[in-house]
């Protein structure tokens, strides 16, 4: 493989706060380290295009507190196909760009891996709130969401407890139940239903709100991850059922939008230098991992191929915090 001059930056997927803090490590470590830095806009449907624009120290600043991406992201059907991958590596060679950083969740890193089946090499940054990149043990964007559905949580408790309801809070995650787990456990909730365990209404969800009303409680909490959905017609069998009344509440995207935590901006901004760090070194398709507390980067079959389970031990604990 020739030397690598110029390197492309590009977000994919669902944004994610954080990412920002990506673009701006992988811009300024990247120049720093005698990269020319381009922006792709869009993702993969501005690579096609070629949406693409020089970047320089200045392009990224004032940007590592906002959420979303200033480059912008898209879905790009095209780029699922045979022709669509080699338009988008044609466009890479006219702006000649010899790699290519891609920051986004599962889909984006198998698009990366397709992308260099057509000599196009390329390094996978993981952001997504829903953290369920099985190959890292943290993605750019987790925290600052989790922080977002704890603050929403606290705020709706306080008008359940005034009017002694039930709330039932659906929150994003695919099918994936890491933000409903954390946040249940860490907003108190009296119930937590998870896409990886399935659940029997009266025994999980009935039982537990009963007990806590004999036992003085004036509000209940029930957080269902998105992947089991149904709030509405649990919150109905809900009240049904113990007469309590229920009101159900969809989060929906607010959960991506907002300033990156502090811990969001670092590990992004770690991120963004290790992958800068592999390409400096010459290794390329590779993803950028959080692996026992340490950055690492893999291979990016590797990482496409590795799984990831929730601990189910935490939600013991739950029902034990819960009580």
């Amino acid at each position: 493989m020739s030397k690598i001059k110029t390197i492309g930056v590009l977000t994919s997927g669902g944004d994610a706060p954080g990412m920002n803090a990506a673009i701006r490590a992988v811009v300024r470590a990247g120049i720093n380290a005698g990269f020319k830095v381009v922006g792709i806009q869009r993702g993969y449907a501005g690579l096609i295009k070629g949406d693409i624009v020089e970047m320089n120290l200045r392009s990224v600043s004032d940007i590592i507190h906002r959420g979303g991406t200033i480059l912008k992201t898209a879905r790009c059907p095209e780029f699922t196909t045979e022709e669509g991958l080699k338009k988008a590596a044609s466009m890479a060679n006219v702006f000649g760009i010899d790699a290519v950083v891609v920051i986004g969740g599962d889909g984006s890193y198998r698009g990366a891996r397709d992308l260099s089946k057509y000599d196009v090499p390329v390094i996978g940054m993981p952001g997504t709130i829903d953290n369920d990149i099985g190959c890292t043990e943290y993605t750019i964007g987790y925290d600052t969401a989790l922080n977002t559905v704890l603050d929403a949580i606290d705020k709706i408790k306080d008008t359940a407890y005034s009017h002694e309801r039930c709330t039932v809070l659906e929150v994003m995650g695919r099918q994936a139940g890491y933000i409903a787990l954390n946040v249940a456990i860490a907003g108190g909730a009296e119930v937590v239903l998870l896409p990886e365990k399935s659940f029997d209404m009266d025994k999980d969800i009935v039982k537990p709100i009963i007990e806590g009303r004999n036992r003085g409680k004036k509000d209940y909490s029930v957080i269902v991850a998105e992947g089991v959905g149904g709030v509405i017609e649990i919150s109905e069998e809900i009240q049904e059922k113990t007469g309590i009344e229920a009101r159900y509440t969809i989060l929906g995207h607010i959960q991506r939008g907002g300033s990156p935590t502090v811990y969001d901006r670092v590990m992004a901004s770690r991120m963004g230098g290790k992958a800068i760090e592999a390409l400096k070194e010459g290794r390329v398709n590779r993803v950028i991992c959080l692996q026992s507390n340490k950055l690492v980067d893999i291979d990016i079959d590797e990482g496409l191929e590795t799984k990831k389970s929730i601990d189910l031990s935490q939600l013991e604990l739950f029902k034990v915090l819960s009580l």
